[in-house]
């Protein structure tokens, strides 16, 4: 009887969305016609994929622009004679690290707020305007560098405060589409866009610098990311009830997946105290800011590594210190793919979530240490490729663990660790600016030493803690019974 009064309800409520649905369609309709036959959390993988890939190459092509900008230049007149220029800004160590940084200034305070507005209001407009924002910040950074280092570092930390809400906006998107065996495949495709971007960024920003002159780098990534928002604001949206043309199997298949979510979660109370004293949301925290103190350590420095420990060029070190994330792209997809195996034949939840993860840092700091004994250009490059690159089992452990502890506040748990993981962008480069004042293989290894400890620490305290099992207090309320404004959301058993 039981299974027969939710067989009802689910078919009312599809009936109901549907009507729903029909008041959207328009243009987006016209689009989800042609892609009719592809699941729809499918597509929403795939432009999320492309939107973060944006994202983190409007974030990260600075990293490669600033060594164009600070180094002497060599162009050739009509007549093919070599001109030798001065760099365009004589900026020290010290002041490129504080520019690196600007933007996690701005990151910072926005993760917050942003999971809690995911939370309340959904994530579609939050991360199409994050990135719509920052697109036009990052158009209008030549002309802010022109002006003066200081209007520069100012335009990095709005960026940064644009940006910070689209990975919780992102999650809290998926809180509604993802269905609970699928939370790693469809979550670690989206993040892998971030990789790709940062493949993307480092190399064709060294081709465009090189060729077209730095300010190049900035008008190329700000434009592509405006004709991918104009793709995003037709195409996606938040719930699957609202999408005009989902099918009707995908949808029940969702809803009957998925448990509580979306309006749902609107009508419940945030529990902040139990939030903030949970072992397993701590654990998420200090994996997250662990794994970011790596990554950006890497990212950010490592083109100017390979050019003064390694002896390479600005066109060499760009393609190179693209290629471990081009690896961990592939790492990041196939990891949520065995991770979600796994869970479906083999182990719990909590198992996977802490091998993924503690694995993961422990092989990242073995890379980094042995890189950093080595500092011959090809090992050295080998070892940071497998360090960046492991990291991508991590992803599918501590990245997707806010969706099992807390599927309804799951952005608001991403929120919090991505604020105390935004730390490292801000401290890293300034760090490294200071400890590789000279550019020498033993200041080089201090950094990575540093990173490796990190590592460590990382590992034990998230096999210790973490948990893959919904927490008592993200439990939906005995009794509860969703209110008629609540069509956006699957139902739940009234008690």
């Amino acid at each position: 009887m039981e299974e027969e009064r939710r067989q009802v309800q689910m078919k009312e409520f599809t009936e109901r969305s549907a009507i729903t649905g029909e008041e959207n369609r328009g243009f987006t309709s016209a689009i989800g016609c042609c892609i009719q036959n592809i699941p729809k959390r499918h597509i929403l993988a795939l432009i999320s994929f492309l939107g973060f890939a944006n994202i983190y190459s409007m974030r990260f092509n600075m990293s490669i622009a600033i060594v164009a900008m600070t180094h002497n230049r060599t162009t050739w007149d009509k007549n093919g004679t070599a001109i030798h220029e001065g760099p365009a800004f004589d900026w020290d160590m010290a002041t490129q690290g504080k520019i690196l940084s600007a933007f996690f200034f701005g990151y910072i305070f926005t993760q917050l707020p942003g999971g809690y507005l995911a939370c309340r209001f959904g994530g579609k407009w939050l991360l199409g305007g994050g990135v719509l924002s920052t697109a036009i910040f990052t158009l209008f950074t030549p002309l802010a560098a022109l002006a003066s280092v200081d209007v520069l570092i100012l335009v990095r930390v709005l960026m940064g405060l644009c940006e910070g809400m689209t990975f919780p906006a992102m999650i809290a998107i998926w809180r509604n589409w993802a269905p609970e065996l699928e939370r790693s495949k469809l979550t670690t495709i989206t993040m892998s866009g971030s990789y790709i971007g940062t493949v993307l960024a480092l190399p064709i920003s060294s081709v465009l610098a090189k060729t077209l002159g730095w300010q190049s780098v900035f008008y190329v990534s700000g434009t592509v990311a405006i004709v991918w928002f104009v793709l995003w604001a037709f195409i996606v949206s938040d719930s699957p009830a609202e999408h005009p043309s989902i099918t009707t199997e995908e949808l029940e298949y969702i809803h009957q997946n998925i448990g509580f979510s979306g309006k749902q979660a609107k009508q419940q109370t945030i529990p902040w105290l139990a939030i903030f004293t949970s072992g397993p949301v701590w654990a998420i925290v200090v994996a997250h800011f662990v794994e970011n103190w790596g990554y950006y350590t890497l990212l950010t420095e490592m083109p100017t590594f390979m050019k003064d420990a390694l002896l390479f060029n600005l066109q060499e070190a760009g393609f190179l210190a693209a290629v471990p994330y081009l690896v961990l792209a592939f790492v990041v997809i196939s990891a949520g793919q065995l991770a979600d195996y796994l869970r479906r034949n083999h182990l719990s939840t909590t198992i996977v979530r802490k091998i993924f993860t503690g694995a993961a840092f422990i092989l990242q700091a073995v890379f980094l240490v042995t890189a950093a004994y080595i500092m011959t250009p090809g090992p050295a490059v080998a070892c940071m490729t497998l360090a960046v690159a492991i990291g991508g089992f991590s992803y599918s452990g501590f990245n997707v663990n806010p969706l099992d502890v807390a599927p309804q506040f799951a952005s608001i748990l991403l929120g919090i660790s991505n604020t105390v993981a935004t730390i490292p962008g801000i401290i890293s480069p300034s760090l490294t600016g200071h400890i590789v004042s000279h550019g020498t293989a033993d200041e080089w290894r201090i950094v990575f030493y540093i990173a490796s400890g990190i590592y460590i620490v990382g590992a034990i305290v998230f096999g210790i803690f973490a948990s893959g099992e919904r927490q008592h207090w993200a439990d939906m309320p005995m009794g509860y019974k969703p209110s008629s404004d609540a069509m956006g959301d699957p139902l739940t058993e009234e008690d």
